[in-house]
């Protein structure tokens, strides 16, 4: 009897392309707009990842999509998964 591993999605986010210095590195800014918690006005937070990219496919301005890892380095604990939208479109 097989049993079935049941694992917990991995989370997924939307960032852009900030830096592509390092190798298999990319750092990429995801902008959250959260309100204000007393005013209600919207405003960008905005954190920084570092993502591993094996075949540095994402370059500088990119849209990608990154999704959660186990721990790769010190730092780096998200995975390239694909472009949504190229830096000339």
């Amino acid at each position: 009897m097989t049993e079935e591993i049941k694992r917990k999605s991995r989370r997924r986010l939307n960032g852009i392309v900030v830096s592509t210095a390092m190798q298999k590195t990319v750092v990429v800014r995801v902008d959250r707009r959260m309100p204000h918690p007393k005013y209600g006005k919207y405003f960008t937070v905005s954190k920084k990842y570092k993502v591993h990219d094996p075949e540095g496919v994402a370059k500088t301005g990119d849209m990608i999509e990154i999704e959660e890892c186990r721990p790769l380095s010190k730092d780096k604990r998200w995975r390239y998964v694909s472009t949504v939208t190229p830096v000339n479109a």
